[in-house]
């Protein structure tokens, strides 16, 4: 997957530096009741941990079972560095081309062009060739890392959704013009859902799943205790526990966005692997991270980019409009540090429960 995107990374206890973090906090009971699969997928790791294992199925078979579902959507879907993935030939198809879309990339576009437009554009599949040309793609780094105006305005002209005719009814797409799609903000959350169901098929009701950062959480722990996800403090520096919440055994999907991580630094001045669809650079806002709860990781995984681009003002307002469980941290630099924000459904997963 793009590297551009990816944002959060990793949970129960192990921080990559990539992005905004989570991770499994406690756990009083005996661990052995405890399953973990760990792996590589996507461009990132991925850990499973799952405590009711139906009698007839064996930890190997759940292992290998899930790890050819991740190789399928990953190498074989939504990779655009996989040379034969399917969106790797559809970037490669030329305009005008009706193409045929397998039901999972029917659905992720479906979604992603909805996100589109209840954000007005903030979140946009087709941003990846500024999302290259400013060193956070899979192309090669270049010297001249920040492009100038005239190759902003040049590569706007390929950006936005309405370059696209997607028919959700025949499972097919147009591209409209020459453009290139990466689904890194909507892919992970995608494919963590895809695993849910995976473990929904076989009975499983209670398990922590994270990709790279995006959470599906179902039930609860050994001794009917809550998955507790911690939010990590957005600072450049060795991860530190922010603030943390209760999963209170619901099935929930989480997300999450920061602009700490994955960056760069010239003349001073920070720039961010986010980039907004609208105008070409960076974003620029006091939105330091920000985490969203929902009830699909691919949804949540979305909003959380485009809330990013959004800035907190904007987002708290959308987030709040639609009853979403939103928790935001900005950098306060008249005084130094943070300020947390949350909306109110938010307030609910502060709260242990029962």
């Amino acid at each position: 997957m793009n590297a551009a995107l990816r944002r959060q990374s990793l949970i129960l206890g192990l921080f990559a530096l990539l992005g905004l973090s989570f991770v499994w906090l406690g756990n009083s009971a005996s661990s052995d009741a405890v399953h973990e699969l760990r792996g590589g997928t996507m461009g990132t790791s991925y850990s499973i941990k799952v405590v009711d294992i139906p009698a007839n199925l064996t930890l190997q078979q759940l292992s290998q079972s899930t790890s050819a579902l991740l190789n399928r959507l990953d190498r074989g879907q939504m990779s655009t560095y996989a040379p034969e993935s399917e969106l790797s030939r559809i970037n490669r198809s030329p305009v005008g081309d009706v193409i045929p879309l397998s039901p999972e990339m029917n659905e992720v576009m479906a979604l992603a062009l909805d996100i589109s437009a209840l954000t007005d554009g903030a979140f946009d599949v087709t941003v990846g060739p500024l999302v290259n040309r400013w060193g956070f793609g899979p192309e090669d780094r270049r010297a001249d890392r920040i492009p100038s105006e005239q190759e902003i305005n040049a590569l706007l002209s390929r950006i936005g959704s309405h370059h696209i005719e997607h028919d959700l009814q025949r499972s097919s797409l147009r591209k409209n013009s020459d453009i290139y799609i990466d689904l890194s903000g909507i892919a992970k959350g995608y494919v963590v859902d895809k695993v849910a169901d995976h473990l929904d098929t076989y009975g499983i009701s209670n398990y922590f799943i994270e990709i790279g950062g995006e959470l599906r959480i179902r039930g609860y722990k050994p001794g009917n205790e809550s998955w507790v996800p911690a939010i990590e403090k957005p600072v450049d520096t060795a991860p530190q526990v922010h603030n943390i919440f209760y999963a209170r055994g619901e099935a929930i999907a989480v997300a999450g966005s920061g602009d700490y991580r994955n960056y760069f630094e010239a003349d001073g001045v920070h720039y961010s692997h986010e980039i907004d669809p609208q105008t070409g650079m960076p974003v620029r806002n006091n939105l330091a991270g920000i985490y969203v709860i929902d009830h699909t990781a691919a949804r949540a995984d979305a909003l959380a980019t485009a809330f990013m681009v959004m800035g907190a003002e904007k987002a708290y307002a959308l987030a709040e409009s639609l009853d979403l469980a939103v928790y935001l941290i900005t950098r306060d630099d008249e005084h130094g540090g943070f300020t947390d924000r949350h909306t109110t459904r938010f307030e609910h997963y502060l709260q242990p429960g029962e």
